[in-house]
């Protein structure tokens, strides 16, 4: 039952603020910190945090912060076999904002992340045929998420897409095979070029991505909940109302947390109820990675809420 995160890995700097300053101006802002985060990082510690055996696939700086980045899978029992070092070039980092209500602006540059490639995958094939699922993201090189995606395929491996960053090079024809793609809203709209400001529109604009052959779309929505839309049916799940702090890292949250309920039970719609209620913990918390809540509080905060 082991899963496989081939992505991305950053250090969160975060600025908590007040508001975003602007032009020519210098505000204070009350609170500062830093994290370990990256979309595929993220979404490996949230698996792991729910109890998954999971590897990851990722490459980090020759600069400060890359031992703790290591450090920290190590932290989480994640399989770090396939983590390298990239000489004289930064790990990726992530600047984060944010405001007072909770809702976060990111920028990342992506550092050693732009030499995950293709043949890393190869070099991994063994360990990697040994898993039920791999996870993807779009920080990482294109070329290197194709890749993965024909290698899962080929290999009887389910894989999961979220295509995060929104990226207009993205080729459908290339990942339509996935098992299952899980935008969220803005990059549902990006995507597919539709309007997403109501249920009816999301539920159009994935029916589109269905038509162009993706088995399962499962849109997260924040505060509106999530949606899972195959063929001939649609499923909408309400989100749990919980007082937001930080939603930095909730949308991998609720990645990670599927991914390890699936590979457990396939069944699609009490993995994403459980995602749920992970992902909106996570939000109760600041940071990222240090804000995910381990599979005895989610079933605590489920139990208090059936």
């Amino acid at each position: 039952m082991k899963i496989a995160v081939i992505g991305s890995n950053m250090v969160d700097l975060i600025s908590y603020i007040d508001r975003m300053p602007i032009d020519g101006e210098t505000l204070e802002a009350p609170e500062f910190s830093i994290g370990c985060g990256g979309k595929g990082a993220n979404q490996a510690v949230a698996a792991a945090s729910y109890g998954s055996d999971v590897m990851i696939l990722t490459k980090v700086g020759d600069d400060i912060f890359a031992d703790n980045t290591i450090n920290n899978f190590k932290h989480y029992n994640i399989d770090t076999t396939f983590v390298e070092r990239v000489k004289n070039i930064s790990s990726g980092v992530a600047p984060i904002f944010v405001d007072s209500s909770g809702q976060n602006r990111i920028l990342i540059i992506k550092g050693a992340n732009e030499y995950l490639l293709p043949e890393d995958i190869h070099k991994a094939a063994d360990h990697l045929k040994k898993c039920s699922l791999i996870i993807l993201q779009l920080e990482v090189n294109l070329d290197t998420v194709y890749y993965a995606v024909q290698f899962a395929i080929k290999n009887g491996i389910r894989v999961l897409l979220n295509p995060a960053p929104a990226n207009a090079k993205l080729d459908i024809e290339k990942i339509k095979e996935c098992d299952f793609f899980v935008p969220n809203e803005t990059e549902l709209e990006f995507i597919t070029k539709r309007p997403v400001d109501t249920d009816i529109n999301i539920k159009k604009a994935a029916i589109s991505l269905v038509e162009k052959g993706i088995k399962n779309i499962i849109v997260t929505m924040g505060a509106r909940g999530s949606m899972w839309v195959i063929k001939d049916s649609v499923h909408r799940l309400n989100a749990f109302s919980v007082d937001s702090v930080d939603s930095s890292g909730a949308g991998d949250a609720f990645i990670g947390c599927f991914a390890s309920c699936y590979v457990k039970s396939n069944d699609i719609l009490a993995s994403m109820y459980e995602a749920s209620a992970f992902s909106a913990l996570s939000v109760t918390k600041k940071g990222t990675q240090k804000s995910y809540p381990s599979y005895q509080e989610v079933q605590k905060f489920l139990a208090a809420h059936k």
